[in-house]
This record gives C-alpha cells, sequence and structure tokens, in this order.
C-alpha cells in the first residue's frame, strides 16, 4: 500500500471533529476525500462497495439509523447515493449529544438538496481539493503566507528549483494523487479517463437524465477557452453553438448546474470594495475549474501542446495559483475573489482572511510581466489608501520564476514554487 501524503485539509478535519457531531467532506471525485477521511476514521461503511451497496439499500430503506452503528467517527463514503442519510445523521447526532461521531465524503450534491435539513450546528462542511504542490512536495514551502501575514517578509535569497517546464507539467498533470510520480503522457490519460466519465456517465447520473456526452464535452472546451477571464456565460454558451446549435439556454444552464454540483467548475466571485462606484466595478465571475488539468484535458492539450502555446499556458498558471491559494487559504481561515473595474485596474486574487486582513496579489508567468502587476497593485492600495479603507497586511506576485525577492516600493515577488500556507 502507497504511503498516505499528509494533506492541508488533515489538520482542519481533526478541528472540525472535535467541535462538530459530523463533518461533511466534499469536493470532486478522485481528490483523496475516502483516504483522507480514513485516516481519522475508526470504522467505515462505502455505500458504493459493489458487493455490499445493495445490502446497504435495504437497511437504509427499513431503518436508517441500523447502519450508523460503529466505532466512531464512523465514515460514510458517497452519502450522497442515499440521500435519506443526511437527516438521520443529523438526528443520531442530536441523540448522541457528542462530537466526532461521523465524516460523510461526497462527489456530488444531491439533487434534492434543497429538502434536506441544513444541519447548521450539527454537521459541518468542508471542502476539499486536489493536491497544491506543497502538498505533492514540488513546492519547497519556504514562504509561508501566515508568515507574510504577520508582517514576516524578509524572503530575498530564497528561491524555488520549479521551471517554466516544470509548471507546465503540473498543470497538465493536476494535483490528483493518483497522477503524482506519474509522466506527462500517463498523467494526461489519467486526466483525460477522468474527463471521459464525467461526460460518459458522471453527469447524467447526477440525476438519472440522460445527458448528451458531445454537449458536455463541448460546454468543457468552451469553459475551458475562457478560463481565468471574466467571459460571460451567454459568451461561454455562444462557444458552444458553434457547434451545437439546438442547445437551448435552458438545457445550457442545467448541464452547468450539474458540472458545478460535481466540483469540476468553480468561479471566483468579484470583490468590491467601496472605492469605485457599483457601476464601476466588474461584478461577474472570473472563470474557473477546480485544477488546471481538466481544462487541459477539455482542450486536448498535452504537455508538448501547452509548451508551444504561452498564451494558454499564462492562464493556466493563474488557474494552477487560484487552486493553490483556495487549499492554502483553507488554513488561514480565508477566503478568494478577483478585483477588476473599468478603467483597466486589476488585482488577479485578494486573500480574505476572517479577522479582516487582507492580501492583494497579482499572477505573472514570466519575469517580463513583473513589472505590470506590481503596478497594477501598487494603484488599487493607492486607491484604497484614498478612501481611508483598511490597507493590505501585503502586496504580492506570484510568478513562474525561481527567484523570490522583496522590492523597493514593498511589493513581493515570490515564485509558486516556494508557497505554503
Amino acid at each position: 500500500m502507497a504511503e498516505y501524503m499528509k494533506r492541508i485539509i488533515d489538520g482542519i478535519l481533526t478541528e472540525y471533529l472535535e467541535v462538530f457531531g459530523a463533518v461533511l467532506l466534499v469536493g470532486p471525485k478522485w481528490c483523496g476525500k475516502t483516504t483522507t477521511a480514513k485516516q481519522q476514521a475508526r470504522s467505515v461503511i462505502q455505500l458504493q462497495d459493489p458487493a455490499k451497496a445493495h445490502e446497504y439499500m435495504k437497511m437504509i430503506d427499513v431503518n436508517p439509523s441500523l447502519i450508523l452503528k460503529g466505532d466512531t467517527p464512523l465514515l460514510l463514503d458517497e452519502w450522497q447515493t442515499a440521500p435519506t442519510l443526511w437527516d438521520s445523521v443529523r438526528t443520531e447526532v442530536d441523540n448522541r449529544n457528542s462530537s466526532g461521531q461521523f465524516i460523510l465524503t461526497g462527489s456530488a450534491v444531491p439533487v434534492d438538496n434543497s429538502r434536506m435539513h441544513t444541519g447548521t450546528g450539527r454537521i459541518a462542511r468542508v471542502k476539499m481539493y486536489p493536491m497544491s504542490l506543497y502538498e505533492s512536495k514540488e513546492s519547497n514551502g519556504n514562504i509561508s503566507l501566515e508568515a507574510l501575514f504577520n508582517g514576516i517578509t524578509d524572503i530575498n535569497g530564497i528561491s524555488s528549483f520549479m521551471r517554466v517546464e516544470d509548471i507546465a507539467y503540473v498543470i497538465c498533470r493536476g494535483g490528483w494523487p493518483a497522477s503524482i510520480g506519474k509522466s506527462a503522457r500517463a498523467s494526461f490519460l489519467i486526466t483525460s479517463s477522468y474527463v471521459d466519465a464525467l461526460c460518459e456517465s458522471d453527469v447524467s447520473r447526477l440525476d438519472e437524465s440522460m445527458r448528451n456526452p458531445q454537449r458536455i464535452r463541448s460546454i468543457l472546451r468552451s469553459y475551458a477557452r475562457n478560463v481565468s477571464t471574466l467571459a460571460t456565460k451567454a459568451t461561454i454558451r455562444k462557444g458552444v453553438i458553434a457547434n451545437d446549435q439546438n442547445i437551448s439556454e435552458t438545457t445550457f444552464f442545467s448541464y452547468l448546474n450539474a458540472l458545478e454540483r460535481l466540483f469540476v467548475i468553480e468561479d471566483i466571485p468579484a470583490w468590491n470594495p467601496a472605492i469605485r462606484s457599483k457601476t464601476a466595478i466588474r461584478s461577474g465571475t472570473k472563470r474557473g475549474f477546480v485544477d488546471p488539468s481538466l481544462a487541459c484535458a477539455s482542450l486536448g492539450l498535452t504537455y508538448e501542446g501547452l509548451m508551444q502555446n504561452l498564451n494558454t499556458l499564462g492562464f493556466l498558471f493563474e488557474s494552477l495559483v487560484i487552486r493553490d491559494l483556495r487549499i492554502y487559504s483553507q488554513h488561514l481561515g480565508g477566503e478568494i475573489s478577483y478585483y477588476h473595474d473599468r478603467y483597466g485596474l486589476e488585482c488577479d486574487a485578494v486573500l480574505h482572511l476572517r479577522d479582516g486582513r487582507y492580501a492583494l496579489i497579482e499572477m505573472k508567468l514570466g519575469s517580463r510581466e513583473i513589472e505590470e502587476g506590481a503596478s497594477h497593485l501598487r494603484k488599487l492600495k493607492a486607491l484604497i489608501q484614498e478612501h481611508n479603507l483598511k490597507e493590505p497586511s501585503f502586496l504580492m506576485v506570484i510568478t513562474g520564476g525561481q527567484f523570490a525577492y522583496r522590492r523597493e516600493d514593498g511589493v513581493l515577488i515570490v515564485p509558486i514554487g516556494c508557497l505554503k500556507p
């Protein structure tokens, strides 16, 4: 058995189990939810186990509480295949009045999610992502986001071993545990298989509706072409209509909704500080996948193909950084948004912490673009100061380069291969 690679979510899961009666661990399939949950579970029910699934379903139909017996925490893997378990778990948590009773894992949001009780105060929801570069040991972790927020910004002389070729490789490979250590060719086949399963079965099985696999591929391809942009859904649909003129707006949105519920696509919300009029600040979402490898596979883009398309590599580098920032921000209790206004001022990511501190972050693959990114950050900070709002804790440009340093203007230049939470 392969050695377990520690995940940032491990500590978060432990903390939540000490507080809540149950923890719901959600995220895309293959990201490692079951393996991670098993590290802390003392008994396991795998509802999709072919040898026992029928028996489990009969037991749930007769008396759901029977399946909830076992050493705690009890793991209920892929619980969404039996949605009635949610209310049974909620009731059992009430009856036991004790923390750390259940871990529920799921790769999709159930169709009848709106009918279930919220579970507030009883069941905590934690989202899990594929592995970050720090978790897969490609980032050396010599620069800590937490330390930067605490004012420790002496980063001069720190370096990363990652080159542009390495970055292109990890973008195509993704953060899927099964792909770690595999060749570029093998990892591309793994991610392509993921997309094939999405198109051929996963989306249709989600709500037992027959969906057109080619239509799903077309939507994924159009979404991938617009990754890390502010393209509207109408623009994405237009890219689909070019090959599928019969797709209605209603059908298109139902397919998008299915991909969101399967944790395949995840957009970035806009940040709207009181520094411009509401009409001047973009309020739409920035398009994104839960992992950049899904965009590569949707476009049929191999490592070799990506190395020949530096423009696309730049957009996917931003997608890679966003994935890692999302993972790192979970440890800090943070959230990610972006800023863009009609005057051309933009900030690729704003990392907000619960205590009100935040950082302004730009992402530039090449060194030639660093000055542009630093300029955006300085201008946005000046606008914030002009309106007497709380200033950012730091300004940072995350790059695909090898060397970290602090500029004279205070902007931090940090290689992605140096970051950790």
